[in-house]
């Protein structure tokens, strides 16, 4: 039983680490994204 609970939450912490990351990579593009059209603006 204790197993089949540890499994779980490991599998369970995997996917809220995994969505956490996709979120982290679109953030710090659309960061870059932004900075390049600022800079470019300037120009």
């Amino acid at each position: 039983m204790a197993k089949e609970e540890i499994k779980k939450l490991v599998e369970n912490s995997k996917k809220t680490l995994d969505a956490d990351y996709d979120n982290f990579v679109k953030s710090v593009n659309d960061d870059l994204t932004s900075f390049k059209k600022k800079t470019l603006d300037r120009i």
